[in-house]
Order: C-alpha cells, then structure tokens, then sequence
C-alpha cells in the first residue's frame, strides 16, 4: 500500500515488503517537514515512531536514520567546535576528523556506530604508526562529538566511552639544576632574547604566552606581568588569542632577575626602532623580530634556544622545560603549591602537584626534619 492518504503517526506495508510510518514534524521554511521510518517489521518501525514521538515532545533532535558518522561530525565542528573552541583547538579537530577519523568511519550510520568500529578505528591508527598520545587525541575528539549528540538524543549511547584507549607514558621532565639554570642565564647574556629566556625561566610562562605579551601588560614600575594573550599560528598568520584557560589569565610578581632584563630589552628595542625607521612594523609586541613582526615559535625554540644550550654545554631539553624549571625550582624552596599554580596558571592545584610529584618526596624529608626540631628537646 502507498503512504499516500495515510494517517500522520499510522503503519503501513509498502509494496516492497517494508513496514513504514511518517511523523508530521510541522513546517520548515515554509514547507510541511515530515519524518519516515522504515523496517521489515511492524514492532521495528513501532518503536522507531515511539522514540521520535517522545524525542519531538522533549524538544530534542529526532535521529535521522541516514546520517552517517561523517555528515554528524561535519555539523559537529561547524555548529558546536568552531565557535567553542581556541581557533587552534579547532583546527586540531578539523585536521583529526578528515585525517584520522572520517576515513575509517565517516560511511558508517551514525546511529549505527558500535564500540567495536571505535575499537578497530584505535587499532588501526596504532598499526600505522601514529603513537598511542595521538591515538588518544583521536578518541577524545570523537568521544567529545558522540557525547554532544547523545545529549541531543540522537544517540542513544556515546559508544567512544564503552572504549579505553591506548595507554601513554608519561614524558619524563626534564628540568635544570639550579647550578644549570645560573649557567643557562648566563649564556643568554647580550642575546637580543636574553629576557625572553629569563622571563620564560624566572616565572614559568608557556612559549605562546612569553611571545604574546604586550608592552601593555608589563609593569616596569611596579615589577609585574600580566597574561592577556597567547601568539599563535592560525593557518598561516600569528595570530593573539585568548589564553588556554580562565586560570591562564593571571598578574604575576616578577624577580629582579627578569625585571632587569625586561627594562634592559625595552632600551634596545626602542634602538632597534629607530634605527629600521619606516620598515619597522609595530605590534606592541614585547619580543619580536628585529623589524618588529611577531616571533615564529618553532624558530625560538628549535635555533636560538638550542645554540644557546650548545655553548653552555647544557643538556638538549625544550623550551618547555624552563616552565618545568621554574615549578620545580619554586617547590624545592619550599614555596607553597598553590602560590606555584597560581604562578604557573594551572586550572587546578591537583594539576600542579601530579605534574611535580617528582619534588614531593624531598619536600617530605624536609617537613620531617623541621617537624623534629620542634618537637624534639
């Protein structure tokens, strides 16, 4: 029988052999926007227009049957990612989901997706060769976007969570002494960046931060910084963006160390200002290149820093490191977690002390020698 003249809500055979039901979902755009539901028995189709029934009275999203994972994932980064998310963030995702995530099972029917398909996805991008920290951004992406449509109910689980993914060890941290971090200071000595590696080191900023700041968010006067931005790349072009987290944003005391070197880094690039004249590009950059453009990250970190470590005869760490530096380096003074979170703009105090557990057992032995001296006569 045709669906022609049917009840909206009513079940009917077609010709083919196929149950089916039509749900009248009102107008859309000016036209009568109605939902099928097919299946080779009455109950199968039963139970589909039951589920869309109490889906449409909730207000929430009625699967649609024919949605694959790639066309859900497509909308998921334009409608919920994109304007969520860091422009980087983003672009991490986008890259993930055509890359990694879409080949593998972007034809697959959304509501047809199953652990063993998320399963096989993992495995098959460890066999390739990706390493299991990448294979565990693959799942995170996908278990964030099939968390958002099993809220929007058009799911019925977010099957990515009934998956663990790879285990990751733990990088290993890799911070100076402090007889290596006086050497590395002293090696920077006259470098055109000399502040940015005393900054970088005295106060734990992320690269991107240290490259962001702005004349504006230095206190010279008052020996303070504060974190407003972070340089990025974005596509092609360096771009500011909103720090990683409400916590990254934070005014931090300076050390003489770096206010020093900040004041004597301000008198040599007004020199440099003057003395490029018009090609000088001004950005209000604190560090910059010697025409004023924003510095390139990897360049920083994999040329200048590096040569720096080679004439020091330091050990080859990342720029990174000097943020692992500066924790650790507080911590064994004695300088209390939290002020060290705060300092570092962790999200959480937990955060700060897993990361620096290493630390912790010689804090231990020094709260036990000084518990001593009270208690002992």
């Amino acid at each position: 029988m045709s669906k022609r003249g049917q009840n909206e809500g009513s079940i009917y055979k077609r010709q083919d052999g196929r149950w089916a039901a039509s749900l009248n979902l009102g107008y859309k755009n000016g036209k009568r926007h109605r939902k099928h539901f097919y299946g080779w028995t009455r109950k199968e189709v039963q139970d589909k227009l039951t589920e869309a029934l109490r889906a449409h009275q909730q207000g929430l999203i009625i699967p649609d049957e024919r949605q694959t994972v790639g066309q859900f994932l497509t909308c998921w980064l334009a409608d919920t990612a994109k304007p969520s998310v860091r422009p980087l963030t983003y672009e991490t995702y986008e890259a993930i989901v055509r890359r990694h995530i879409e080949p593998e099972v972007g034809r697959i029917t959304l509501s047809k997706l199953t652990p063993q398909d998320v399963q096989r996805l993992l495995n098959n991008k460890l066999e390739s060769g990706l390493s299991p920290r990448r294979v565990r951004h693959i799942h995170s992406v996908l278990r964030n976007a099939l968390g958002q449509a099993h809220r929007w109910g058009m799911v019925a689980r977010n099957v990515a969570t009934l998956v663990s993914p790879p285990s990751v060890k733990r990088s290993e941290i890799q911070p100076f002494s402090p007889e290596q971090a006086r050497a590395f200071l002293q090696a920077t000595k006259g470098d055109r960046l000399e502040a940015l590696y005393s900054v970088a080191l005295a106060v734990g900023l992320r690269r991107g931060e240290a490259l962001g700041l702005r004349w504006q968010d230095v206190d010279l006067e008052r020996g303070t910084l504060t974190v407003n931005k972070s340089l990025q790349r974005i596509g092609s072009k360096l771009t500011l963006v909103e720090p990683k987290t409400a916590g990254s944003r934070r005014t931090i005391v300076l050390p003489e160390v770096a206010l020093t070197a900040l004041k004597a880094h301000r008198a040599r690039q007004n020199e440099e200002r003057l003395k490029m004249g018009p090609l000088w590009q001004e950005n209000k950059l604190v560090f910059t290149t010697t025409v004023g453009t924003p510095l390139e990250a990897g360049n920083v970190a994999r040329r200048n820093f590096k040569k720096l470590l080679r004439s020091a005869d330091l050990p080859d760490i990342r720029f990174h490191d000097l943020r692992h530096t500066a924790a650790t380096l507080l911590l064994a003074q004695g300088i209390h977690p939290r002020v060290v979170m705060e300092i570092l703009g962790h999200s959480q105090i937990s955060l700060t002390m897993n990361t620096y557990s290493h630390v912790l057992p010689t804090l231990q032995h020094e709260a036990a020698s000084k518990m001593d001296a009270i208690l002992n006569d």
